[in-house]
């Protein structure tokens, strides 16, 4: 006789809604993308190359400054090195008064140099010492145009009204001559001479100016004073 199992001896089907055991699996922590690093080292590049390219102008300027130092390239007017201060020399003015030639300090001055008959070469300097102090606008204040007469003729009554608010000078030439020096081959008369407020010449214009030349010495005017401009004011 074949025994049959006891149901009742039989374990029981599991069943689905049956608790079961927990099961516990660790996860491995998060790698790093590494194919992000390639791209942040040329960003870093990339970031590198445009601070040089907005540094460079300023590189080269003070490499070209301080290592070529390209002098006289920009200005048109001729600096003296050493300047060469104001000497105490004797003044006297048309009217006679006297005076000495450091009165004129504290303010920017444009001279000329020429005898008292005043040659047509005079004139021409008169006439662009005074175009060049109008064409600074407001700035003009801040500058003089000076004559010094370096001799003892009269000066015509027809040039008086242009010299209106001008200093007009007599010195002693040969005391002239130990300050101011013309360029090589020509006369102290043939340029228009630049004093600085601080009482040194400074700055020589090229001989027999024209037109063209005024404008380029109305750059070199502009430039100085734009540089001067925190501390020089106009007015003595």
């Amino acid at each position: 006789m074949t025994n049959t199992p006891d149901a009742s001896s039989t374990p029981a089907a599991a069943s689905p809604l049956q608790d079961q055991p927990l099961g516990l699996t660790v996860h491995a922590m998060p790698v790093p993308d590494q194919s992000s690093a390639p791209s942040t080292v040329a960003g870093r590049w990339k970031m590198l190359a445009v601070l040089l390219v907005c540094a460079a102008p300023v590189v080269a300027s003070y490499f070209t400054y301080y290592v070529v130092r390209p002098e006289g390239r920009r200005n048109f007017g001729e600096l003296i090195d050493p300047q060469r201060p104001l000497p105490p020399l004797a003044t006297r003015a048309l009217d006679g008064r006297a005076g000495t030639l450091t009165a004129l300090k504290d303010q920017w001055l444009l001279i000329s140099v020429a005898g008292g008959a005043c040659d047509a070469r005079c004139e021409q300097n008169l006439y662009f010492q005074r175009q060049l102090r109008e064409s600074l606008g407001k700035e003009k204040e801040r500058l003089d145009r000076v004559w010094l007469v370096a001799d003892e003729a009269p000066v015509r009554d027809a040039l008086l009204p242009a010299l209106a608010s001008s200093p007009v000078l007599r010195v002693a030439p040969a005391d002239l001559a130990k300050w101011l020096e013309p360029a090589a081959g020509q006369r102290l008369e043939d340029h228009l001479y630049l004093v600085d407020p601080i009482g040194n010449w400074m700055m020589r214009f090229p001989a027999d100016m024209d037109a063209a030349a005024a404008a380029k010495a109305k750059r070199d005017l502009e430039r100085l004073l734009r540089a001067s401009s925190s501390w020089d004011k106009e007015g003595r």
